[in-house]
């Protein structure tokens, strides 16, 4: 509570102003009318009065207005605040936190990733029960002849330099991608939203192809794994610049994490490409490698424009140069230099 007390010979009268907690001591005027100076007093008090009147009175919109906005969120089924703070703690910089949560809302869902998931697990379970293998959770006969499979005899095929995602070599193999995809891609495309989410992965997926067919020429190459490194990439990038604004324990949390992800999931590829038994078929891992560059650059540019114009930043057209240079000299080394040629 302030309290203003001017001074004065006689008795005043003090008036309080509202939730402003103000009291204003008004000295009486005196007998007989009082003389100008006593009479400028009496304005300057009255303007005081309409300051402080304006002051509350904008201060009570200002709380209903509060008020209404928090009842809006806490009765729309479609911004959960709980959610949406938590995502933004492990998604944002605490710069452009406040402007998601004002925003926020689950329209349109995150489609892309959960749907590009079912399609994911639909083909493993339609190679394993409908078209069962000799150990359906290693890659066998059937899965070699799917006409989504990456392969270098048949690259002529363009689709399958895409549609290899689709397909993965065992349990282990798809569960490690569902787990990752779902659980990183999920809250970036509640931040980012589907189109920005789906160019990175689509972006890892390309150039993991492209890079098994030129480091790897003569390799098969299935999985989604190039989408998802992309989509850590890009993360990784995003927590290591902001590091300072990403509250640094969860920071060093997030990247310990994602340490760990990489190291094993690698180390399986890793297992599958040079330890493979002799009547199985080794795999490419160079998606992986190229999925993670692709998420470290196109990926960084698109998860570090939250709240700008992506297509107003030059780092978004220097990656997406460098991407394109990239994916012309594939294709040229695919036309004219393959070994598979």
């Amino acid at each position: 509570m302030v309290i203003i007390c001017k001074q004065v010979a006689s008795v005043a009268e003090w008036k309080h102003f509202g939730v402003l907690g103000i009291w204003i001591a008004i000295p009486p005027l005196p007998e007989g009318g009082g003389g100008p100076r006593t009479m400028a007093a009496a304005h300057d008090l009255e303007i005081e009065e309409d300051v402080n009147l304006n002051m509350e009175t904008e201060m009570k919109e200002e709380l209903e207005e509060e008020k209404m906005r928090e009842g809006r969120a806490d009765k729309d089924p479609f911004k959960p605040r709980k959610v949406h703070r938590i995502v933004s703690k492990w998604m944002l910089p605490e710069s452009v936190r406040r402007t998601y949560l004002e925003r926020a809302n689950c329209l349109p869902p995150p489609l892309f990733i959960i749907f590009i998931s079912i399609a994911e697990l639909a083909v493993f379970i339609y190679y394993a029960v409908w078209k069962p293998q000799k150990q359906w959770i290693t890659l066998d006969t059937g899965i070699l002849e799917s006409p989504f499979i990456y392969r270098p005899e048949k690259r002529e095929e363009a689709w399958r330099f895409i549609s290899y995602m689709l397909v993965h070599a065992g349990v282990q193999h798809i569960l490690g991608n569902l787990i990752m995809q779902l659980g990183l891609g999920i809250p970036l495309e509640m931040v980012h939203k589907g189109l920005r989410v789906g160019l990175v992965y689509l972006a890892g997926v390309i150039a993991g192809s492209l890079a098994s067919s030129i480091f790897d020429p003569l390799k098969s190459l299935v999985g989604a794994s190039g989408g998802v490194y992309a989509l850590m990439g890009g993360y990784f990038m995003n927590v290591l610049v902001n590091f300072q604004e990403m509250i640094p324990a969860f920071g060093v949390v997030r990247l310990l994490i994602i340490v760990v992800i990489i190291v094993s999931d690698m180390g399986f590829a890793l297992y599958r490409r040079f330890f493979v038994p002799e009547n199985g078929s080794p795999v490419s891992f160079a998606a992986h490698i190229a999925g993670g560059f692709a998420g470290m650059s196109i990926g960084y540019t698109v998860f570090s424009c939250f709240d700008q114009a992506l297509l107003k930043d030059p780092r978004f057209w220097t990656a997406i140069a460098a991407y394109l240079a990239f994916v012309l000299f594939a294709v040229f080394f695919n036309i004219f230099l393959s070994p598979a040629n």
